[in-house]
Formats: structure tokens, C-alpha cells, sequence
């Protein structure tokens, strides 16, 4: 134990240090425009070819983009609550599955006409439908999915939520949107958390406030869409299989076991028995170490390898968020929230 928590000290405090940094410049921009997780997975990609040489990083960083990875999914749980679903009510439900169908059918018939692999294909759509990095990093192990494609989904919505923290505002104004429409809008259709929060704000409180909440609630869908990419996973896997025996999958092996325990803290959180003090410090240390594995999955990923995936991965993003944009709007237009 203490020679494999050895070898992965380099790893985890570089990913630590690269975390603080990323955290740093994050709080400095205005409104937080860009969120610490996206920062850190850029420098890493960065900072990936000075450090491949040394392979006294491999492991620690291998165990931060995994283990650290999925705890930070977990502990995400205590920032949500079965409540929410009430408050946000029934329209903001209604939006949000007709989005998620649009960002994960659009995706698919998308993929299919680029001839993207599937895996970055999905993961850009859960980017898209439920909430950026978060949900990419949520779906992408019970796929099996490498870092290249998990940082290029990742950067296929964040260069739109940019571009989204700017407009939807001016958006909002132009059609006349009352705040909870607004809000109700920009927390279905933004992806990234930070995005959401500085598009809202950025129109009113109110909105902000309305976004927020919706936004969380949306983040539940992470739930259904991860066991659902952990079954078609394992269909994929038998099908690659050349060896029936020795390449059998079995539910013990491909069920996402941390999602159960993501379930548990939602459930543990909405009864309300965790003092609203340890809440946040278990909230803000689940942010930053979501920043710290995003940040070693940048650090693991060739940027020049990256980009010969092309630029239709990039389009394919920038069409599902698009679509899910107007989906959103469309929906509570014929519901009269707008």
C-alpha cells in the first residue's frame, strides 16, 4: 500500500498544485466566466509535452482521472436535493427531457452522418444535455472512453458556453424574457455550471437564482444516463469480443457502483441531517477535486494527437448545443413560459 501511495505522490501533487492554480485564475476572471475544471484541463494539455518523459507522473495521475475522478462525482451529491425537483415543477421537468432527447437523439443521428466514434459522440452529448464536464467525466468510464476523447468533449462545450455567457443575455433582452423564463431557459440550455451561473446573473438575480436551480436539478439526469451508457457498454464489449469465455461481462463488472453512492449522498442531503456548513466545505472540496482530475486528464492528453481527430467533433458540439438552445425555447414557448 505505502509503495503504491509512493509511486502516485508525483502524480497527485501535481495534479494538487495544478488544481490551485487553475482555481486561482478561475476566481480572478469576471463572473467566473470560465470555470477552474476547464482551465486545468487546458493547461494540462498544455504542460503534456514537457512531462511525458517522466514517468514517475504516470501513476498518480492515473489515479487522480479515476479514483479521484469518481469521488468527486459522489460528494457532488450533497449540493442536491429531491426537493429541488419540486421547486424547480413540472414545466422545467418537461424542458429538460425534451432537451436531453434532442441533445442524446440529435448526437447520435449527428455521429452517425460524421462517422465519429460513439463514445466521443455520447460524450459530447452528455456534455451537452446535462452539464458539461461533470457529465462527461460521470459517463465517460462506463465506456471506456481515453482522455483524448474525454478532453475534446469537454472543449466541444465549453468554447459554445463561452460564446452562450455573452449572448444569452442580450437574447433574453431582445425576446422580452421574464426571469424565470430566462432562467428556466438558461439552466436547460447552458451546459457548464459556472456558464449557467454567469448568464443568469448577468440578465437578474431572479434569473440567476431560477438558473441555479434548474441546473442542479438537471444534474440528477447524470443518474438514468450513466446506467443506461453502463448497459450499452457492456452490449458493445460482447460485441468486439472475439473470445466469448474469456471476454465475458458481467453486471458486477460494468454496473457504475459510484453512482449508487452519488444517489445516496442526493438522499442523505435532501433530508436535510448535514449542517448547512459541512454542505458547502463537502461541495467546494468535490469542485476541486473535479478540477484536480480533469486537470490529470489534460496533463495525460496529447494536444497534437488531439487534434487529429478533426474538426467535425467540434461542429458536432457546437449543432447539439445549438439544437438543444432552440429546443429549450421551443418547448416553453408551447407551454407558455415564455
Amino acid at each position: 500500500m505505502n509503495s503504491i501511495s509512493k509511486s502516485a505522490a508525483p502524480g497527485l501533487l501535481l495534479s494538487v498544485l495544478l488544481a490551485i492554480i487553475s482555481v486561482h485564475i478561475s476566481n480572478s476572471l469576471p463572473s467566473h466566466i470560465i470555470g477552474a475544471s476547464v482551465i486545468a484541463l487546458i493547461l494540462g494539455m498544455l504542460i503534456n509535452p514537457f512531462i511525458t518523459s517522466y514517468p514517475m507522473f504516470v501513476s498518480g495521475l492515473t489515479f487522480t482521472s479515476k479514483k479521484v475522478l469518481k469521488l468527486a462525482i459522489i460528494l457532488m451529491g450533497v449540493k442536491l436535493s429531491f426537493q429541488q425537483i419540486f421547486q424547480v415543477g413540472k414545466f422545467s421537468l418537461v424542458v429538460m427531457t425534451f432537451t436531453l432527447l434532442a441533445a442524446f437523439g440529435g448526437g447520435y443521428l449527428l455521429g452517425r452522418l460524421f462517422k465519429m466514434d460513439w463514445r466521443l459522440s455520447s460524450l459530447i452529448s452528455a456534455g451537452t444535455g446535462i452539464c458539461g464536464g461533470s457529465a462527461v467525466a460521470a459517463v465517460a468510464p462506463v465506456i471506456d472512453s481515453d482522455e483524448g476523447q474525454i478532453a475534446y468533449a469537454i472543449s466541444a462545450t465549453f468554447i459554445f458556453d463561452v460564446i452562450m455567457v455573452v449572448l444569452f443575455p442580450l437574447m433574453g433582452v431582445y425576446l422580452g424574457l421574464s426571469d424565470l423564463g430566462f432562467g428556466l431557459w438558461a439552466g436547460t440550455a447552458v451546459n457548464d455550471t459556472s456558464s449557467v451561473v454567469a448568464a443568469g446573473y448577468a440578465f437578474s438575480d431572479a434569473a440567476g437564482d431560477y438558473a441555479v436551480i434548474v441546473k442542479l436539478t438537471r444534474t440528477l439526469a447524470i443518474v438514468p444516463v450513466v446506467l443506461i451508457f453502463s448497459w450499452i457498454g457492456a452490449r458493445v464489449k460482447r460485441r468486439e469480443c472475439q473470445d466469448a469465455e474469456i471476454c465475458n461481462v458481467s453486471i458486477k463488472q460494468i454496473f457504475p457502483w459510484f453512482i449508487l453512492l452519488f444517489v445516496l449522498m442526493v438522499g442523505i442531503a435532501s433530508t436535510g441531517v448535514i449542517p448547512e456548513s459541512t454542505r458547502m466545505l463537502m461541495s467546494n472540496t468535490s469542485k476541486f477535486l473535479m478540477v484536480m482530475a480533469l486537470g490529470s486528464i489534460g496533463l495525460k492528453t496529447n494536444f497534437s494527437k488531439l487534434s487529429k481527430s478533426g474538426p467535425l467533433p467540434m461542429v458536432h458540439g457546437f449543432m447539439i448545443s445549438a439544437l438543444v438552445v432552440v429546443v429549450s425555447f421551443a418547448v416553453q414557448s408551447l407551454l407558455g413560459q415564455i
